[in-house]
Order: C-alpha cells, then sequence, then structure tokens
C-alpha cells in the first residue's frame, strides 16, 4: 500500500518546483505541536519533561492555522505531547485539511475511539498511532499495560468509519530484528501504512540506555530487511526506499533540520523537531536566523547518533528529485543491499561540545507566564 499516488505526486511536485526556483532551504513537513501535555510518561520521550503551568499552554486554532499557512509546507504532522487532549483539535484538523495540506494527526489512540466523531475521512487525512512494537514491546516503551490492546482495537474502529491509519514505531535498542520484522508484518496484516524509525536520544528523556547508536542502527536495518527478503514480504512502509536505504547503512547521507520546522507553544523551535536550542516568533526569523550550519551529525555533540526521519527523509525526498535513476534502481524493498561495506560514516571528531539550554528556555517561559498572570495597572486618576 505505502504512501498513496495522490500525496507522492503532490509532494513529488512541490519537491520539484523548490529545486527548479533554486531554493536550497525549504520546509518538506510542518511539525504542528499543539500542546505538550499528555496522557502517558513514555521513558524515551524528551517531550514532557515541562512544569505544570507549560504542560497546560495550549496553541489556539488560528495560532495554528497561521502557522500553516506561514510556512506552507504540504505536509503538517501533529504530534504533541496528546493531541486528542486539545479541546479543539476537530476545528485545528479540519482548517488545514480545507487547505489540503496532508495532515497526520499521531495520537496514542487512548482516545481515539471516543474522538473520532470530531473528525471526517479525507484523503488528506490520516491518523499515526504510536505502536512501538508487538504487545509486550508497546507496553513496555510506553510503561503502561493494556494501551496496545487499546491501540488495536481503536485502529480497527477507526478503519472502519473510513478513515486512513498509520502507525509510527520508535525502535529502541531493546528489540531484535525479528521482533521488528513480526511487528512489520502485524502492522502490514492490519492493513496500515508504517513509519519507523530509530529513537533520538532526547537529553531529558527518563531512559538513557537503549537509545541506539547509528551503527547499531544501520547493522539492525539490514537484519530486518534480510528478514523481510527471506519472508517475501512487501511491508507498507511509508518512506522513500532512499531513506531505508540510508537506515540500512546504504546512503551517507546529512540531515536537513529545515525540511521539519516545528511550531509549538513556545513559538518557532531552532533547530528542529528534536532539538530546543531556542525559539524565535515567526517561520521567515527561523529560516533567515537559525545558524543552520551548527547542526547535524558531525557538527553538534547532540545530533551524533541521530538517524531519525524528520531530518533525514527530507534529505532522501530532495536527493530523489536530483537522482531520479537511484529511485529507480531502487524500485522496491528487496533491492536494498543488506550485505558488503556500508557507505563511510560522517566523523564526530570535530562536532562541537552539547550546549544545556532547557533550564534557561523554561525558566524564560516561566516568567512570560507569570507576567501574563499579573493584572494591568489602573491608569491614574486625574486631579480636578
Amino acid at each position: 500500500m505505502g504512501v498513496s499516488l495522490h500525496q507522492q505526486l503532490r509532494v513529488g511536485g512541490y519537491v520539484l518546483k523548490q529545486t527548479l526556483m533554486g531554493r536550497k532551504r525549504y520546509p518538506l513537513v510542518l511539525f504542528l505541536e499543539p500542546l505538550f501535555r499528555c496522557n502517558l510518561a513514555c521513558p524515551g520521550c524528551g517531550k514532557i519533561d515541562y512544569p505544570a503551568p507549560i504542560l497546560n499552554k495550549r496553541l489556539s486554532v488560528q495560532e495554528c492555522l497561521d502557522a500553516v499557512d506561514e510556512c506552507g509546507a504540504p505536509v503538517v504532522a501533529i504530534p504533541g505531547g496528546e493531541p486528542l487532549i486539545h479541546k479543539d483539535i476537530g476545528e485545528i484538523v479540519a482548517g488545514i485539511v480545507k487547505r489540503k495540506k496532508f495532515v497526520s494527526l499521531c495520537t496514542n489512540a487512548l482516545l481515539l475511539e471516543k474522538k473520532l466523531h470530531l473528525f471526517k475521512p479525507s484523503p488528506f487525512l490520516f491518523f499515526s498511532v504510536h505502536l512501538d512494537g508487538l504487545e509486550e514491546e508497546h507496553d513496555r516503551a510506553v510503561n503502561q499495560k493494556g494501551t496496545f490492546k487499546i491501540a488495536v482495537k481503536a485502529i480497527k474502529a477507526a478503519q472502519d468509519k473510513g478513515f486512513q491509519v498509520n502507525v509510527n514505531a520508535t525502535i529502541f535498542d531493546n528489540m531484535t530484528a525479528k521482533q521488528v520484522a513480526d511487528y512489520l508484518d502485524f502492522a502490514t496484516d492490519l492493513g496500515c501504512n508504517i513509519s519507523i524509525s530509530p529513537g533520538y536520544a532526547y537529553e531529558r528523556a527518563e531512559d538513557k540506555e537503549h537509545f541506539l547508536s547509528r551503527e547499531k542502527t544501520k547493522n539492525l536495518f539490514r537484519d530486518v530487511f534480510r528478514i523481510g527478503k527471506e519472508r517475501g514480504r512487501q511491508w507498507n512502509l511509508s518512506h522513500s526506499t532512499l531513506f531505508l536505504d540510508f537506515l540500512a547503512g546504504n546512503q551517507e547521507y546529512h540531515c536537513t533540520p529545515w525540511g521539519s520546522p516545528t511550531r509549538n507553544v513556545f513559538g518557532w523551535q531552532k533547530p528542529c523537531y528534536l532539538l530546543g536550542e531556542g525559539y524565535v516568533k515567526t517561520f521567515k526569523e527561523l529560516m533567515e536566523t537559525t545558524d543552520w550550519d551548527q547542526y547535524g551529525t558531525g557538527k553538534y555533540e547532540k545530533c551524533s547518533n541521530c538517524m531519525a526521519h524528520c531530518g533525514y527523509e527530507p534529505t532522501a525526498a530532495m536527493d530523489a528529485v536530483k537522482n531520479p535513476l537511484k529511485v529507480f534502481r531502487l524500485s522496491n524493498m528487496f533491492k536494498i543491499k543488506t550485505e558488503g561495506p556500508m557507505a563511510p560514516e560522517i566523523d564526530l571528531s570535530k562536532a562541537r561540545k552539547a550546549v544545556d539550554l532547557h533550564d534557561k528556555i523554561v525558566a524564560e517561559e516561566m516568567s512570560k507566564i507569570e507576567a501574563e498572570k499579573k493584572p494591568a495597572k489602573e491608569p491614574a486618576q486625574a486631579i480636578a
């Protein structure tokens, strides 16, 4: 199944247009986070470690739609937090769909079945359900038993009502290649498209022991694709074959952080969805004032082990437009090389040291919240 031809043509046409116009930097997917609050506390997540006043903040419908218009990316991913907690999420999604943007509404699915009535099936909308492996692996990843069964039930309910459903798996080093392959079999048989990516090593994550290094990622995905070939399975992976080839260690890519800009309750996040190094007020300011050369694997310590889709899928998409013959040679997963030498690894020796900006950013935001709480001073009474 994979990504629909409709979406491939629209996104491909957008990338081609930007290329022909000579634009070096342009967005491909807008990550729109209307809130940070979540109803789970996954140990591998670094997105929810904020004081309650920040977790209680929400982007308004208008702020969300303004961000979509301002950015102009053809795809809008709505992560969080848990977006279904937002009381206006139905209106937000409807406004984006009306603009004919492809919307990936990310959810852990605990509230999905209850909230389905807020949405209408559309070729521009799909739910992206976090399903990090089969039952044992998933429930361990989210640190709550029973969530896998709830998610699968919700997926089937959404499909019965005509919605497109994607599953989104974050892979850690406590999953074997066979476990990943079994999961891909299951999700494909469930009729879902599948997004899959090695977990990013969030500095604020509770569990810092199970993130994959780049070497481990490449070896794991080679093993996974080898098993797929042995089983003769064409999984419904919603990624370009060039990105999958990169995961298997066959492409020497650098990330494209501006390809997935993020707008959240703080503002526009510098430089990317995974890494918060400051915020600006406008998308234009984000693109023009961020020192992009300071970020990426080999440039910054925090990026050293990253192979996440939000940074490297845009790179693969841009490569596909420039090198269509490469795409033709990799027309399906079975053609991905799983033996022999890998592409050269990026030199990490000159990467600048990590800087911890989290406490500073939180303190600044808390000061803003406190200032907003203070009542305005009464105007002085005129003396007669």
